[in-house]
């Protein structure tokens, strides 16, 4: 007879053998499953789709590429060599670009977005009313900025070629069927005809790339009024010219001021567009989850209680559009007066620290908060931080060759300081605004977080089965998120509400100022003496439309990150 530990020996294998057999059934029913045709068939169509995507962007990207090169080649021949190639081969060039974008515009409309299954889907991100609106606006200021230019070449038709009525036309009409296919269609997902499709935006997004290129780097407008008004001058003196000048001195007028102010929105249009026509590209062949469409993540804006904040930055509205209103008044004379050049830089000088402080303050704010990161993948939010990274050069390479040119010539002289302090200022301001944004739009707002004593209570409740019981709960827990999130405000909340709305007003104001008044910067004449006239009006048409730029969409940036607070 065995022994009672030799029988529990032998008895052990004897259990452990259903286990083993339990899980080579188990192992044998899941092989098949991962070896399925139907499985592999469905992965085989995704890698093709994926790879059939990214084919098409490629494609699409080598024509902007290629495009973009060529048309810079005739810019920087033009500069560079004005006898070869001149103005009007780079006009005709552009003309050309205009008219096929122009074509595959009305195809897009008349067509592809005509047939079944075109636009499934629809970007809830992309498009928000700010950017249209200003798509708008600045369009519109730039179909008048080509109305006063047909009027200034027709006030000289007599010593001037017809033919340079032609190509304000062209835009006129490119800039309307642009801006309401945009307005439109700026949200589409577009099924079918992708690569068609991609190449055609693209076409239209180097276009007017290639139209802000040659705003920035043509001078030839202003040096003609500039000589114009030299040719006036010399005239009322008594020395006559050969030079063409105006039949009628009060239209020219008109039309001269109405182009030196609305030049700037140009530029202003054409980086608006390129955006937009960027995300419509993202978006081609894109399939966006059923949830998202509804967005619940927006959110009706409401003060909640805030009053510091607005009320700060009405002040500073206040004294922006007084500061303002005065060194218009003076630059619509010949010559504008040293204080006023003081009384522009001081404000900038006094408003720029506050915002500095109060974006750090919002950042540490941030770190303090108890919100997760929001770590979805969003391409909207990740071109949000692209341009927002972007503008911020403009103003920044300006404030660098500024802060060049004083310290190596007159640093010790009380505008050159303000103008220092103006521009080391600006550098920092623009750098703290950043860090304060985008830590706010990467963190998840709390419309969807669930606070902490609902959290507590529910994780102390036992977990229940069944669907509809978990879908009561969720309703429950978001509605009493719902009805904490709104029915106070904690300290930290209200701190960055005040500081969102305190910069919000700010950075309407300082985009206002540099919009539709005349540049300090152009019109000190420190920089200009310093780099010469031709250098320094490429640097200031570089800089200060991506410097307005950079104030809008820190405005639609920080709307963002008061409502998710």
């Amino acid at each position: 007879m065995p022994s009672p530990e030799a029988q529990e020996t032998e008895a052990a294998p004897e259990k452990e053998n259903p286990v083993d057999v339990g899980a080579e059934e188990t192992a044998a029913a899941a092989q098949p499953r991962q070896k399925s045709w139907l499985v592999r068939h469905f992965s085989l169509l995704l890698r093709r789709d994926q790879q059939a995507q990214k084919a098409g962007q490629l494609f699409s990207g080598l024509l902007a590429l290629n495009v973009v090169f060529l048309g810079g080649a005739f810019i920087c021949s033009m500069i560079f060599n004005k006898v070869a190639v001149t103005l009007g081969d780079v006009w005709i060039l552009l003309a050309t670009l205009k008219v096929l974008s122009l074509l595959w515009l009305l195809y897009y409309v008349a067509s592809t977005t005509r047939q079944p299954h075109a636009v499934l889907y629809q970007d809830p991100h992309a498009g928000p009313l700010w950017v249209r609106g200003s798509l708008v606006l600045f369009g519109s200021c730039t179909f008048c900025l080509n109305i006063f230019r047909v009027g200034y070449d027709v006030s000289h038709i007599h010593c001037k070629s017809q033919l340079r009525l032609f190509f304000p036309v062209i835009e006129m009409v490119f800039i309307g069927i642009q801006t309401w296919v945009l307005w439109k269609h700026c949200k589409d997902c577009v099924q079918v005809q992708t690569n068609f499709t991609r190449c055609g935006l693209m076409l239209t997004l180097a276009t007017n790339l290639l139209l802000w290129v040659l705003a920035v780097t043509n001078d030839s407008m202003h040096r003609e009024i500039e000589a114009e008004l030299g040719v006036l001058m010399e005239k009322f003196s008594g020395n006559e010219t050969n030079t063409c000048l105006c039949l009628n001195a009060t239209v020219c007028e008109v039309f001269r001021k109405g182009y030196l102010m609305l030049y700037p929105f140009s530029t202003e249009y054409c980086l608006i567009c390129c955006a937009v026509l960027f995300v419509m590209w993202k978006n081609v062949g894109r399939h966006v989850a059923h949830h998202m469409d509804a967005h619940p993540g927006i959110t009706p804006f409401h003060l909640h209680g805030v009053i510091f904040g607005p009320l700060l930055g009405l002040l500073v509205l206040l004294a922006g559009v007084c500061v303002f209103v005065l060194f218009q008044i003076q630059a619509s004379g010949p010559v504008i007066a040293f204080q006023y050049f003081i009384l522009y830089y001081a404000f900038y000088v006094a408003v720029l620290p506050t915002m500095s402080l109060a974006c750090l303050a919002g950042t540490a704010i941030h770190g303090l908060e108890e919100r997760e990161l929001d770590t979805v993948k969003n391409p909207t939010r990740s071109l949000d931080v692209v341009l927002l990274m972007g503008a911020a050069l403009g103003q920044m390479g300006i404030a660098y060759f500024s802060i060049v040119a004083i310290v190596a010539t007159r640093p010790h002289e009380l505008l050159n300081r303000l103008i220092l302090a103006y521009s080391l200022l600006l550098i920092l301001q623009h750098i703290t605004q950043n860090l304060f944004i985008i830590e706010g739009l990467h963190r998840r707002p709390l419309w969807e977080a669930v606070p902490e004593g609902v959290v507590g209570k529910q994780e102390a409740e036992p977990p229940r089965r069944g669907s509809l019981l978990e879908l009561g709960q969720g309703l429950r827990r978001a509605s009493l998120a719902y009805i904490h999130s709104y029915s106070h405000l904690n300290w930290k909340r209200r701190a960055l509400k005040e500081i969102s709305l305190f910069l919000i007003v700010c950075n309407i104001t300082l985009w206002m100022m540099p919009a539709f008044g005349i540049h300090p910067e152009f019109e000190n004449g420190l920089e200009k003496d310093f780099y010469g006239y031709r250098i320094w009006f490429a640097i200031v048409n570089f800089g200060l439309p991506l410097g307005v730029f950079y104030r809008m969409h820190s405005v639609g940036g920080l709307v963002e990150v008061y409502l998710g607070a």
